[in-house]
């Protein structure tokens, strides 16, 4: 068969590789897979309308397609046995046909064939079955790069480029690293800040969220400027202290898009010092600001608030709350983590926050439920009754929750029970020791069958003999008193 041209196949490539950032190694890989497909298509369709598809799924595995760049074509090429007579024609050939051209062949050596149909023959089925199959094997391609190359980065925030709007969402331009190509982001609604200006190759730091598989749209990279992986990052880059590790970021809580309007983003940041001398919240904040100012800017004026962790629960809380001041904080409930937050009348409000926002987000800091109240009238042993009956219906969910799990651990363990007594009765074959014994026993059983039943003809043979000797006995004794009366 003539190579079957392809015309500005290596400009194709080209093309190809510059548009999907792929190699062009990659590129041809996936076209003579493609090509491959076209031909089984090509195959199959010859019994269309005639009789049943005779292929099967590794019908084709000994076939291949191969490029030739310089000429711009390719060819069918097949992998065929040599054997004495043939059974299958795409997978053998005969010995006696191969000695004509080659007198040293011998049956069992492997020949390639060129089996390339005509151009005219390949059909349109299969010219569209061949384009389907490398747009997906592109796709493909374009995946696993991107998972491999944006899976394990250890800086997960990038700097990113807007490109365009697709609904709500912004589909921005990442890289990896210097050198390498870009990669299109998705930032969805949810994930955008309200204070951000996305316009037209606007830049932004972006926290890189996941890397998933969109439906008809193949691999996609998804990012956010809400998550607060990105506040943690910006302060590491702006504090040297915790470049150096004198200094830790202990938890982060943050509202990035508050549920009313009239509410602005804010974050919260406890941190703590490893060192004595080291002052934390000072080293985060900066000679008049100058630190977590950077910080600001890059969040678009998002509101941020640095607390200094402490082992003390009730401290912790008190610090949490900040900016406003706290008199007394009450752990009515340590085991349930629920706390009152008492505070002078002045600091209330400021303590809630608007529509709770700083009462929200010292909760998600801390994991403690907390309670404003008004110092001056908290009555402590009405709270505390309160408190008592939240409790005891505490504990008593927790007993019910208990309950249930032994319930289910002793279910599981009846079900395992049964489950080996039954594997005792009726091994399976991958239980290798218990099904090793048992073949050893099953073996032994036989023998002895067999014994059984060599010996068996031998002992039926006697017993037929006794049992006629019997009957014949019998017969004999009842026939002589017939006899004596007859005389």
């Amino acid at each position: 068969m003539a190579l079957v041209l392809l015309p500005g196949l290596s400009n194709l490539i080209d093309d190809i590789s510059e548009e999907k950032k792929l190699p062009p190694q990659v590129v041809e890989a996936a076209l003579r897979e493609a090509l491959l497909k076209g031909y089984e298509r090509y195959r199959r369709t010859l019994y269309l309308g005639i009789g049943e598809d005779p292929f099967d799924e590794e019908y084709f595995s000994n076939f291949d397609v191969a490029l030739d760049l310089e000429e711009e074509g390719y060819r069918v090429l097949a992998s065929k046995i040599i054997v004495e007579e043939v059974e299958s024609e795409d997978h053998q050939i005969a010995l006696a046909e191969v000695m004509q051209v080659a007198e040293d062949a011998q049956a069992g050596d492997t020949v390639v064939l060129d089996v390339t149909p005509e151009k005219e023959d390949f059909g349109r089925m299969a010219a569209a079955t061949t384009k389907q199959v490398l747009a997906q094997k592109l796709r493909d391609q374009q995946r696993r790069m991107i998972q491999e190359e944006f899976a394990d980065l250890e800086d997960p925030v990038l700097t990113a480029r807007v490109i365009r709007f697709e609904r709500q969402s912004v589909i921005m331009a990442v890289s990896s690293g210097l050198g390498r190509p870009e990669v299109e982001a998705e930032l969805p609604r949810r994930d955008q800040l309200p204070n951000d200006n996305y316009r037209a190759n606007a830049t932004f730091k972006v926290f890189l969220k996941e890397v998933s598989e969109v439906p008809r749209r193949g691999p996609q990279l998804f990012v956010s400027r809400a998550n607060a992986g990105l506040v943690v990052y910006l302060f590491e880059n702006e504090v040297p202290e915790i470049q150096e590790g004198s200094v830790r970021i202990v938890a982060v809580a943050r509202e990035a898009n508050p549920p009313s309007r009239s509410v602005g983003p804010r974050t919260k940041v406890a941190v703590d010092s490893i060192e004595r001398e080291v002052d934390p919240v000072g080293a985060c904040i900066g000679a008049r600001g100058s630190r977590i100012q950077q910080v600001v800017n890059e969040l678009r004026g998002e509101k941020i608030d640095v607390i200094r962790w402490s082992q003390d629960p009730g401290q912790y809380i008190a610090n949490s709350l900040s900016p406003a001041r706290v008199d007394v904080v009450r752990l009515v409930d340590p085991v349930g983590q629920h706390a009152h937050v008492l505070v002078p009348p002045d600091q209330l409000s400021l303590a809630i926050g608007r529509e709770g926002q700083n009462v929200r987000l010292a909760a998600r800091l801390t994991g403690w439920k907390i309670d404003i109240k008004n110092s001056s009238e908290y009555d402590q042993a009405a709270e505390d009754a309160v408190v008592s009956e939240l409790i005891a219906q505490r504990e008593q969910e927790e007993a019910l929750q208990r309950e249930a799990e032994e319930r289910l651990a002793a279910e599981q363990a009846a079900r395992a029970e049964e489950d080996a007594r039954l594997r005792e009765l009726y091994p399976l074959p991958e239980d290798e020791e218990e099904y090793g014994e048992g073949a050893e026993e099953a073996m032994a059983d036989a023998e002895v069958y067999e014994e059984s039943a060599e010996s068996e003809p031998a002992e039926l043979e006697q017993s037929e003999a006794a049992t006629d000797q019997g009957q014949a006995e019998t017969e004999e004794v009842v026939s002589d008193p017939n006899e004596e009366g007859a005389r």
